[in-house]
C-alpha cells in the first residue's frame, strides 16, 4: 500500500471494499441484475446461464462491492457454502413469476440461513422479488409471505420489487444494502 492509498485511507477517500454473495435459483436474474449495477460501458450485452461462479465489481458512492454470481442450477448449489465465510453481505434473489418453484428457493434460503458459517453472523440478506414485469409476478409482499422472511430475527434483511432487465428497483436494494454495510463497519 503506497503513501497516496494510506492518506486516501485516512482522510476517508478511499472506497471501503464489501465481499457480496448473489445467489438464488437458475434464472431468476442473478447475472441481469449484477450487470445493470456495473457501470453502463462495462455491461455485458448477452446474458448466459452462468456455470459455477463468476466475480463481479461495482462501485457506489463509498463502497467498492465485489460480487460472486454464482450458478443456481442444482448441481452448482453446494458450490454456495464454500464461500459463506468470505461474504459480508448476501444478495438473494427469487423469480417472483416462477411459483412452482419458489418451495425450491425457501429450502434454498432455509439451508442458507442454517448453516453455520452464516446462522450465527449478522449478515444483511437482500431480496430482489425479481420479473415483476411478467404478468403472473407474486408482489414482493407475497415472495416474503412464501419465503417466511418474518421469521428472519436475527439478520437485517430487506425486500424490493425488481425487473433486472430495465432496472427497476435495484438502486433502492443497492442503497440499502450498503447503508447496512456502513452500519456494520462503523
Amino acid at each position: 500500500m503506497g503513501l497516496f492509498d494510506k492518506l486516501a485511507g485516512w482522510l476517508g477517500l478511499k472506497k471501503k471494499e464489501v465481499n457480496v454473495l448473489c445467489l438464488g435459483l437458475d434464472n431468476s436474474g442473478k447475472t441481469t441484475i449484477i450487470n445493470q449495477l456495473k457501470p453502463s460501458n462495462a455491461q455485458t450485452q448477452d446474458i448466459v446461464p452462468t456455470i459455477g461462479f463468476s466475480i463481479e465489481k461495482f462501485k457506489t458512492s463509498s463502497l467498492c462491492f465485489t460480487v460472486f454470481d454464482m450458478s443456481g442450477q442444482g448441481r452448482y448449489r453446494n458450490l454456495w457454502e464454500h464461500y459463506f465465510k468470505e461474504g459480508q453481505a448476501i444478495i438473494f434473489v427469487i423469480d417472483s413469476s416462477d411459483k412452482l418453484r419458489m418451495v425450491v428457493a425457501k429450502e434454498e434460503l432455509d439451508t442458507l440461513l442454517n448453516h453455520p458459517d452464516v446462522k450465527h453472523r449478522r449478515i444483511p440478506i437482500l431480496f430482489f422479488a425479481n420479473k415483476m414485469d411478467l404478468k403472473d409476478a407474486l408482489s414482493s409482499v407475497k415472495v416474503s409471505q412464501l419465503l417466511c422472511l418474518e421469521n428472519i430475527k436475527d439478520k437485517p434483511w430487506h425486500i424490493c420489487a425488481s425487473d433486472a432487465v430495465k432496472g427497476e428497483g435495484l438502486q433502492e436494494g443497492v442503497d440499502w444494502l450498503q447503508d447496512q454495510i456502513k452500519t456494520m463497519r462503523t
